[in-house]
């Protein structure tokens, strides 16, 4: 196998202007080749000539032109999926969470989108033979909602072992909108050093529904969001990742006698920019019900499943295991 090509390979690159690339999170060609031109302008001092020529290599060298279908074909050879932990909920998601795809996840608080995040962090560390990724997690948590016991008492449950587990998922904090976007241009560097193969950011829309407020800030908090999730998609692709956003719900008084009243926040820009979108609804008990809403090939079809101790199952294993109770008895933490 041939060493992988780094950035001083790349015609027009001398060592300060990888050293400057890399400074700001392009520690790839693949990176550079996606990132557009006038975000790596504002954080460098590399002109704008020279930046277009290095470019322009950079895409020579990972084919970012035309290319025959065949050969998207072949690309799309090389995607992994994740397995949910639920069989029912894969079948539905085509055999789990794709990589080179951002999948996102709606609903009400308690629909189980964090259960479903903490779960899919364990299991993403799973060989590819039993539906993992082989890789680390990055979680971004925006609302306070990763609880660590959690996800030692999961990893524990399937027969893993939770402190070996709990180490090789990273979690940040983000405080703020600006934090939480600073957090994803670190990734970009962040997913090639440390052999992050699914990140999760849950949730999205949370930061951006409380920072921009009224209508006279919508235009900019739509940008803004527009940007990091054009972000987060290109680095599932350049990466050949898994990126998992949740989002939350908002009320649509008209629908009240009409229908569903709860729609995805974020408006066309989550929904243009997600690859798959899934609808989360409570059921009875601790069973859930996903709804694929949109989808390149997804069919419009529905799954249940439940949250139990071993996180999120099929919904007939619902009468056996209890609502988890976050408990650490019997896990060995060193």
């Amino acid at each position: 196998m041939s060493d992988p090509i780094s950035l001083e390979d790349i015609e027009g690159i001398s060592p300060s202007t990888a050293a400057a690339l890399r400074e700001i999170g392009i520690t790839t060609i693949e990176a550079l080749a996606v990132t557009p031109p006038r975000e790596i302008m504002e954080k460098t001092k590399i002109g704008f000539n020279t930046l277009l020529k290095i470019q322009e290599a950079a895409r020579k060298l990972v084919a970012a032109d035309f290319r025959t279908a065949r050969e998207f074909y072949e690309k799309r050879m090389a995607m992994r999926r994740c397995t949910t932990g639920s069989s029912n909920l894969d079948k539905l998601l085509g055999g789990g969470i794709e990589t080179q795809a951002l999948t996102e996840f709606i609903g009400q608080y308690g629909s189980g989108k964090t259960q479903l995040c903490l779960t899919l962090s364990v299991t993403a560390q799973l060989p590819h033979g039993k539906g993992g990724l082989e890789g680390n997690v990055a979680f971004i948590d925006t609302e306070g909602t990763f609880i660590p016991e959690r996800a030692y008492q999961i990893a524990f449950k399937i027969g893993l072992d939770p402190t070996e587990n709990a180490k090789n998922i990273l979690v940040a904090r983000a405080y703020n909108c600006s934090h939480q976007c600073l957090l994803i241009d670190r990734l970009f560097s962040l997913v090639p050093e440390k052999s992050i193969k699914l990140v999760v950011v849950d949730s999205m829309i949370s930061h951006f529904r409380g920072e921009y407020v009224g209508r006279e800030m919508l235009a900019e908090r739509q940008q803004k969001l527009n940007e990091y999730l054009h972000k987060l998609v290109r680095l599932a692709e350049a990466y050949n990742i898994a990126v998992v956003a949740t989002n939350q719900v908002q009320a649509n008084p008209a629908q009240y006698w009409a229908g569903n009243p709860d729609r995805p926040a974020g408006g066309h820009i989550m929904a243009h920019a997600c690859t798959h979108r899934i609808m989360l609804h409570k059921s009875k008990k601790n069973t859930r019900k996903a709804v694929v809403i949109d989808s390149p090939y997804l069919p419009e079809s529905e799954a249940k499943f439940a949250i139990t101790e071993k996180g999120v199952v099929d919904a007939e294993e619902d009468q056996q295991s209890p609502n988890p109770q976050f408990s650490l008895e019997g896990v060995r933490i060193d």
